[in-house]
């Protein structure tokens, strides 16, 4: 809940300590609380934090879902980063997971933002 307020907050740095605060606790950190902090860093345009996280995820054996994905893409399409963006799309893809309208709406715009329109 307090990674979630930090989200809607956009302050992904205190979503950040919130989230190492439970990996030296005893709370366990999942999928959910991983989406939440990805999605406060792509509020704040933090990309670069956003692809820490999901990195740590594997690191943690998580499996992202359609709301990691969605939130990282989101995230590289703040940051202009759009070779970012459609790379992980590609492994989205390769991880079975579904891309949905939101996936392919971020992409795009990381592409038009990028001008890399063709």
């Amino acid at each position: 809940a307090a990674i979630s307020a930090c989200e809607k907050g956009t302050n992904w740095e205190k979503a950040l300590r919130c989230l190492d605060t439970m990996a030296h606790s005893e709370l366990e950190s999942d999928v959910i609380t991983f989406n939440a902090t990805i999605s406060a860093c792509e509020k704040c345009g933090a990309w670069e934090k956003a692809l820490q996280l999901y990195n740590e995820m594997a690191r943690r054996r998580l499996r992202p879902n359609t709301i990691t994905y969605n939130a990282a893409i989101s995230a590289f399409e703040k940051g202009g980063e759009w070779p970012q963006a459609l790379q992980l799309m590609r492994l989205m893809s390769q991880s079975g997971v579904d891309c949905d309208a939101i996936s392919f709406n971020a992409a795009i715009s990381t592409c038009e933002k990028g001008n890399r329109w063709e």
